[in-house]
């Protein structure tokens, strides 16, 4: 066999190698494995099909979170899993990255050593040498950096969305959170030049995508990094002028950090949806010392205030923590005063949970777990009926919802499909007889029809049925039409998702 012949054998078998990431943790983890996803399809692999779904994978990556107190529990869990399958595939490699492994570094190949790869939240784009290295010397690699080493918006993508998509407009975090390893693990705050985001945004909706969420771990305080405090209310509205993109969100903004500017950005700019998603944390002003969360309750409460001054139908999410060390009854119930006046659409409600590393886990008066556990089920009980009071004000109204791919839990019961209305509301919706079907990134306008504390429902009749069909549509016509091999108008010279949405850009030094 000639050198020639090998090589192609070599490469053809490479080609059949299919690969799998599994996310753990919040949205910056979810668009790391995008870009995770790209950087391993341009290296010749194939995502295992999702109708294969009791198979593993040739390549399993675990994108991974030090957030939650059973994080190290999860991972661990589903690499003993995948002990047995790699004894039986011996080619099999299994790599760990994300949060925790730029925290546990080499306990994860002590307490697992049938891991090929462990890399960290600095140098994602090395994944696929890592693994390509490992495969040659037959052990285990190991690279964890202490910086970024390239900013992870110039790697290849595979978004999960064709309609919607994710822009990271910093990495990294300035604040000094008490309960909080991310600094720690993701660095200081590094924010993208605006040119670079706006071009970004601009090769998404080329692509045929409608909407973007901005991504920062204090998406608000960009700018900070080239010394323009407004450069967050400036990016909004540059959001504006974008031909084609009808809906912008952005996630997360602290507090402290949100300006008077940021909210006439949002009220001003047509296409920045009427969401806000607000940390709390917590109600009680002692808490929030603690916690070094540099605002307290009355300045939280003025600021939405503010925002529901300027966008009277903003639709208001908060996260607040539970159970904090020597948070007391009277602490509680400020939290508990806090969320009853700020009539909060939904919340992400988390225990305490004690992080190594963090300065809290070092603080005295940590809470029995029956406190906690109790003090929770009252905040979500009182989030719950707020949600349902709040959802009740939408019976009636008109909304436009864009589709999405993801249906109901009951969907095959009802027949009903699914999509998100302008302030982020889950609306279920059934289609009328006679009817055309919508298809994933097509908007539809109907009325509210049921409530719930958890989503809203629409059964229109013809006649209040109103479907838009739009590019996103198009766009998911394109990609289904491409992962099947069948020929599409307008189909890109480029089979499946990776690279969707990105333009080439200049790599920061």
């Amino acid at each position: 066999m000639t050198e020639q012949q090998t090589n192609s054998n070599s490469t053809a078998e490479e080609a059949t190698r299919t690969y799998e990431v599994r996310t753990f943790g919040c949205q910056m983890n979810v668009h790391d494995s995008e870009r995770l996803s790209g950087l391993l399809e341009n290296a010749g692999l194939n995502r295992k099909p999702e109708e294969r779904e009791d198979e593993v994978a040739d390549v399993v990556v675990f994108n991974t979170c030090a957030v939650r107190e059973n994080a190290d529990n999860k991972l661990y869990g589903n690499l003993g899993i995948l002990k047995n399958i790699k004894a039986e595939r011996p080619t099999m490699q299994i790599a760990v990255g994300g949060c925790l492994a730029q925290k546990d570094r080499d306990s994860i190949l002590k307490k697992a050593p049938w891991v090929d790869v462990v890399f960290g939240t600095h140098n994602i784009g090395s994944l696929p040498t890592l693994l390509a290295r490992s495969e040659h010397n037959k052990k285990a690699e190991l690279e964890i950096l202490e910086s970024l080493d390239v900013f992870p918006s110039t790697l290849p993508t595979r978004r999960e969305s064709v309609y919607a998509g994710w822009v990271s407009i910093s990495v990294g975090c300035n604040n000094t959170c008490t309960f909080c390893i991310v600094p720690s693990l993701r660095g200081k705050e590094r924010d993208r030049r605006p040119g670079e985001i706006l071009a970004e945004i601009q090769a998404l909706v080329d692509d045929g995508g409608i909407e973007v969420t901005l991504l920062g771990q204090n998406v608000n305080s960009y700018g900070v990094e080239f010394g323009d405090r407004l450069a967050f209310g400036k990016l909004l509205r540059a959001c504006g002028e974008i031909q084609g993109l009808e809906r912008v969100r952005f996630t997360s903004p602290h507090p402290a950090a949100f300006t008077d500017d940021v909210i006439e950005a949002m009220s001003q700019t047509p296409n920045v949806m009427p969401q806000l998603h607000m940390p709390l944390q917590s109600g009680s002003d002692k808490v929030l010392k603690d916690m070094r969360r540099s605002y307290r309750s009355k300045k939280f409460l003025g600021i939405l205030d503010k925002v529901r001054e300027q966008i009277p139908n903003a639709a208001i999410t908060t996260d607040i923590i539970v159970g904090f060390p020597g948070e007391t009854e009277e602490d509680f119930q400020a939290t508990m005063d806090v969320v009853e006046a700020s009539r909060f659409a939904s919340a992400f409600t988390f225990q305490y949970s004690k992080r190594p590393g963090t300065p809290a886990a070092t603080l005295e008066d940590q809470l029995p777990k029956a406190v906690v556990q109790e003090r929770y089920e009252r905040l979500t009980a009182l989030q719950d009926r707020i949600s349902k009071e709040e959802n009740a004000k939408q019976l009636g109204r008109t909304v436009e919802i864009m589709v999405t791919e993801q249906s109901g839990r009951k969907s095959e019961e009802t027949h009903r499909m699914a999509g998100r209305g302008q302030d982020q509301r889950l609306v279920h919706f059934s289609v009328p007889a006679g009817a055309p079907t919508p298809r994933p990134g097509d908007l539809v306008t109907l009325p509210i029809t049921e409530v719930a504390a958890f989503h809203l429902v629409s059964d229109p009749s013809l006649e209040q049925f109103e479907l838009r069909r739009s590019r996103a549509g198009d766009a998911w016509d394109r990609a289904q039409a491409e992962s099947c091999g069948v020929p599409s108008i307008g189909t890109s010279s480029t089979a499946g998702r990776a690279n969707l949405g990105m333009p080439t850009l200049k790599v920061r030094s």
